[in-house]
């Protein structure tokens, strides 16, 4: 891990290979270790940096309240730190978002997007009372002890029914290191945020991966993407839940790989 200070605060990554770069956002309750996979996979013709976003990980908390803009500007700043002019941006769930508002930001910045089991935030993509209740089981879980908490996520909320113990005991170890604090801000971005009138607005080539089986993020919400976003391709990963990267991790890889090889 190495880190970056940033108004006083610091900011952890992994950064790992030459070449263009690729910079990956986890989402909520996840931090760097979540992109494992595909740190070490692409490295071998990507320059490839993963965060822990302000709030996560290795990582300080931000002051209450931030904002996707304030971590949007957080990423830029970061960038620039590691003096990356431009960069293709994965985003997984909340990273989505983070990604998706770095664009509104920095458009010039992005060379590719690849939004993974995403929303425009559950303002854009669900109903209100289902936002309602996500925020209001957010906000109550964060005061949660970490075994609980992992208990309650793991594995039913970011998998699919078969996935392994190995996967579980992963994603477990990167729950319990969870920020209270970070994960209210993370829900409370989520569910404040409408991002549906940026997206006919991303001009760059954009890759759409979805889980098949991602209750939270259905593949109706991948659909909407799809029709609003120019030429955006969706690709559906079978056997995959939310966290499709980690579940299917070979797929993931080979679909990111091939859309950035086709890019350069």
């Amino acid at each position: 891990m190495h880190q970056i200070q940033l108004d006083g605060r610091s900011i952890a990554y992994r950064d790992e290979g030459e070449g263009p770069a690729v910079v990956l956002l986890h989402g909520f309750l996840c931090d760097s270790r979540a992109w494992d996979p595909q740190l070490h996979d692409l490295s071998d013709a990507f320059r490839v940096v993963a965060w822990d976003a302000a709030g996560a990980g290795a990582s300080d908390d931000p002051p209450d309240p931030f904002t996707i803009s304030d971590w949007a500007d957080d990423l830029g700043r970061s960038l620039d730190a590691l003096a990356v002019e431009e960069a293709h941006i994965v985003g997984l769930s909340w990273g989505g978002l983070v990604a998706q508002g770095f664009y509104g930001l920095c458009p010039s910045r992005v060379r590719s997007l690849v939004l993974s089991d995403t929303y425009a935030g559950w303002k854009g993509s669900l109903p209100p009372d289902v936002v309602e209740r996500r925020l209001a089981r957010c906000l109550s879980e964060s005061e949660l002890a970490p075994a609980e908490l992992v208990a309650r996520w793991v594995p039913m909320e970011f998998f699919t029914e078969a996935a392994s113990a190995e996967l579980t005991t992963a994603m477990s170890a990167i729950v319990s290191d969870f920020h209270p604090l970070g994960f209210r801000l993370m829900a409370r971005s989520l569910a404040e945020n409408d991002t549906t009138s940026l997206l006919p607005a991303i001009h760059v080539p954009t890759l759409l991966l979805w889980g098949e089986e991602d209750h939270r993020s259905p593949i109706d919400v991948a659909e909407r993407f799809r029709d609003a976003i120019p030429d955006a391709e969706l690709r559906i990963i079978p056997a995959a839940g939310h966290v499709s990267n980690m579940e299917q991790q070979d797929a993931f890889t080979a679909h990111v790989r091939r859309f950035l090889v086709a890019r350069g």
